[in-house]
């Protein structure tokens, strides 16, 4: 029994696992969902980030063949860069599981993950398994095969390490890992631990969907022995878009990384590598019974499927009712677990969407703590003229039972009010309730691994008759609200504990022996709040006062308590962590909430601690214009260590505006987000020419580049993945390694994730490379801190991350970007700036 409870309640969550407004399908979303549910194959598409996944391969399998498809990723973009905002790491990966959820809600398929967390950038794939937990990973991929049971298997990636330097390692590595746990998926020896869930599965196939990389796929493999042409461009005449269209629509849902797309029409043909299994001549699905002669019992289904398919009213789609609830009768009865779960889950969407039928839980309020009473609304209407009788509403997990026995007329509405006591946990994202490691997620229950998100924090069960048959459908109890903007407004019910202390910051840095004043928010997730927070600080750190008492009487209400910080008298870093003891408990979670406006709000209850560091600095001049690029939080961590930062508005910059800042720093990758950076550069130019010093991050290569700095540089790939390899200073009597801060190796010291990226390759003899660093057998990379005097002052090209290592508090980081912004300030600054000098 617990293999088939299992897979009802993990398959049962597919279709709800984003809070959203009840699935409607239309008549030719019906009649799309009718081809599909007479076909028993399934594909899983592996790769190792989101956008990884060939989205026009998925909604081609998904839409085309009617498989059932998911795509398998091994992280969840953790380590990338944030296009729309200043979220990275963990948070980064929540709106990334989002954008997935959208993409596969819009190309048919379905999301799987894995623990492996995205550290960032590697080059080869054994320093991939050197931080990932090489054989956790493995295991994680093989539950997803025998979970889900693929027929056919498609990487994205090749296995060939003939591709480092130019591949990311953790691509290389999902291609390694599939070829593995192809073969393990169905020996009983490999992971046993598993087989309590699921069986044993052996899909039929492997393949790699080969590529290049100068931009179109390749067309030469005709004939070719092995390859398999799989026609992407076609036209689904149902859907009304080819399947690049669909595509298109599905890859722009990864906005965090900015790849809008727009869709093709016309010939677009692809080739799957033959790997393993059981090689085919012409189709990977020759071989592969995907009819319903495949199960026991399976062909008077699948007759049956065909004659209500060939009858199916588009102008009366509940004509086709009795019929419908025969066939569910008959696939309920099927011996085979797997397919009559994900059969009657695509039927029971249909049956609901013929009829008209509308059913929706909505709680009174976003959120709730445990005992707490929740004030839920019912609705539910029949818009046909089909008979359908509602029996009861059970709210899963409780004892909360509602008998109406009631039947629901043609498109009269019944409504009820019903009262929920929460005793569910915390709806802390599961992969997020233990401390990750480096380079994994620590989940330790088997049934979530592998699940994009939780499953909803309650569910409703609505049971019912129709046509003299038993019919039940499930919904998330969801929040939802009227928006004067966006109209109808849902959100997911989340539970929460009664009260969040916030740190305003999370990280504060010390660059002197001053006290600083902490604050922090304690906010009330329920009515009648009150007790005491107190701080826990490193060894030889002091704080006043030991504790602060506090009351509130309304949810939502915030109390502001502040502290007086003493650092310890050298240089050292620790974190302060804020415990709050209320009613003889002690909680230590704030209230993060993750909003954009293209995916749902996001809920997450991180640790209540900031990190903070005493770091021996020294700097000269105070006013920094920043221009915001991507997105990052290094003007924040600049003011930590006093520097007053105004960001600048593009439209507005001229060189007479910045003549007033001791240093402008360009955000990264500006000049790929920026369109006016081809008009913000000569003023910028003209600004350093007057003295100024301008400290451009790092950016992309791009077509068309506009230039960056006063004199030409190439950027390239390359980069320094490892955080920890070794820095050389090649000019030790540069201004911007001598001062104010001595800048030494001790300065690399605990950097997070990478040294830098995008080093440039090529550049003018007039920039100076100032450091040279290179991960293991490679040549070294100077171009990642280059610095050119132009006219009276100082022109900056940096690739090294501080984007990551300022917001993550390292020390020495501090004391390099202010030496930076240091040069030239002991030069008067020439306000009366020459606009019309030639450069």
């Amino acid at each position: 029994m617990k293999k088939i409870f299992f897979v009802l309640i993990t398959l049962s969550f597919l279709g709800n696992l984003k809070a959203q407004a009840p699935r409607k399908l239309n008549v030719a979303e019906i009649k799309h969902a009718l081809n599909k549910l007479g076909v028993l194959g399934s594909v899983m598409y592996l790769a190792a980030h989101p956008d990884d996944e060939n989205t026009r391969m998925i909604a081609y399998m998904a839409n085309e063949k009617y498989m059932r498809t998911s795509y398998l990723s091994m992280t969840r973009g953790d380590g990338g860069q944030n296009l729309v905002g200043t979220d990275i790491r963990e948070y980064l990966g929540i709106i990334r599981t989002q954008e997935l959820l959208a993409a596969r809600r819009t190309d048919g398929g379905e999301q799987l993950f894995t623990r492996a967390n995205d550290f960032g950038f590697s080059k080869n794939p054994d320093e991939t398994f050197d931080i990932w937990d090489q054989e956790k990973v493995l295991a994680d991929v093989v539950w997803s095969i025998r979970k889900f049971r693929p027929d056919v298997i498609i990487t994205r990636f090749d296995t060939a390490r003939s591709n480092t330097g130019r591949m990311h390692g953790h691509h290389t590595a999902s291609a390694l890992l599939a070829m593995e746990a192809f073969d393990k998926a169905n020996d009983p020896n490999s992971f046993p631990e598993q087989l309590e869930y699921v069986d044993l599965w052996q899909p039929k196939g492997l393949y790699w969907n080969t590529y290049n990389f100068g931009g179109s796929f390749r067309s030469d493999h005709d004939g070719e022995p092995g390859y398999y042409k799989v026609p992407l461009g076609t036209y689904n005449s149902i859907l009304g878009k080819s399947y690049d269209e669909i595509s298109a629509l599905s890859r722009s849902q990864h906005k965090s990384q900015g790849f809008g797309t727009t869709g093709r029409r016309g010939q677009l043909d692809e080739y799957l590598k033959y790997w393993k299994g059981d090689m085919p001549e012409k189709d990977v699905f020759e071989k592969i019974n995907t009819t319903w002669s495949r199960v026991s019992q399976g062909n008077e289904i699948g007759l049956l499927i065909e004659q209500i398919n060939s009858e199916f009213n588009i102008n009366d789609p509940s004509a086709s009712i009795k019929s419908l609830m025969k066939l569910r009768s008959l696939i309920d009865q099927l011996q085979d677990d797997y397919w009559r779960q994900v059969k009657l889950n695509e039927l029971d969407l249909i049956i609901k969407s013929v009829l008209g039928l509308y059913l929706e839980v909505v709680a009174d309020r976003p959120s709730a703590t445990q005992g707490n009473q929740v004030k839920l609304t019912v609705e539910a209407i029949n818009r046909s003229a089909t008979e359908v009788f509602l029996h009861s509403i059970d709210i899963l997990g409780t004892n909360l039972h509602k008998a109406v026995e009631l039947p629901l007329n043609n498109n009269k509405k019944f409504s009820t009010e019903l009262s929920l006591f929460i005793n569910q946990s915390n709806s802390q994202p599961y992969w997020l309730e233990e401390e990750a490691s480096l380079g994994m997620y620590q989940v330790d229950r088997q049934d979530l691994i592998g699940l994009p998100e939780n499953p909803a924090s309650y569910t409703a069960q609505f049971d019912l008759r129709v046509e003299e048959e038993s019919y039940t459908y499930k919904v998330p109890i969801v929040y939802k609200r009227n928006d004067r903007v966006k109209g109808e407004f849902y959100r997911p019910f989340v539970v929460t504990p009664p009260l969040f202390v916030n740190m305003n910051e999370p990280v504060i840095v010390f660059p002197d022996n001053e006290a600083k004043d902490i604050s922090l928010t304690i906010i009330a997730g329920d009515d009648e709040i009150s007790g005491e927070v107190s701080l826990k600080t490193p060894k030889g750190w002091k704080i006043y006062p030991a504790e602060q008492s506090f009351e509130m009487s309304k949810k939502g209400e915030e109390f502001r308590a502040q502290f007086r910080v003493l650092p310890s008298a050298n240089s050292s870093e620790g974190y302060i962590t804020a415990e709050v003891d209320f009613d003889n408990r002690i909680y230590d979670q704030g209230l993060k909430l993750i909003e954009y406006d293209h995916i749902p709000i996001q809920t997450i209850f991180p640790k209540s601690r900031a990190k903070v560091v005493r770091v021996e600095l020294e700097k000269k001049g105070q006013y920094v214009g920043y221009i915001m690029g991507s997105g990052d939080a290094v003007p924040e961590s600049l003011e930590q260590i006093g520097y007053s930062v105004d960001m600048l508005e593009p439209a507005n910059i001229t060189a007479r505006n910045l003549a007033a800042y001791d240093a402008v720093i360009i955000g990264i990758r500006a000049f790929n987000t920026i369109d006016r950076m081809r008009v913000i550069q000569p003023e910028l130019m003209k600004y350093v020419q007057g003295g100024g010093t301008v400290i451009a991050q790092y950016n992309t290569s791009m077509r068309d580049q506009p230039p960056i700095g006063p004199y030409p540089l190439t950027i390239s790939r390359d980069r320094v993945t490892r955080e920890d390899a070794v820095v050389n200073i090649l000019e030790p009597d540069h201004p911007l390694i001598n001062g104010p801060n001595k800048i030494t190796s001790a300065d690399f010291d605990g950097w997070v994730q990478e040294r830098g990226l995008y080093f440039p390759n090529e550049w003018d003899e007039r920039y100076t490379a100032i450091l040279a660093s290179n991960d293991p057998g490679e040549p070294s990379r100077k171009g990642g801190l280059l610095v050119a005097e132009y006219g009276e002052g100082y022109f900056v090209y940096t690739g090294y991350s501080w984007f990551r290592e300022l917001p993550a508090g390292v020390a020495g980081a501090f004391r390099i970007f202010a030496n930076m912004i240091s040069l030239g300030n002991e030069r008067p600054n020439n306000t009366e700036i020459d606009t019309e000098k030639d450069k």
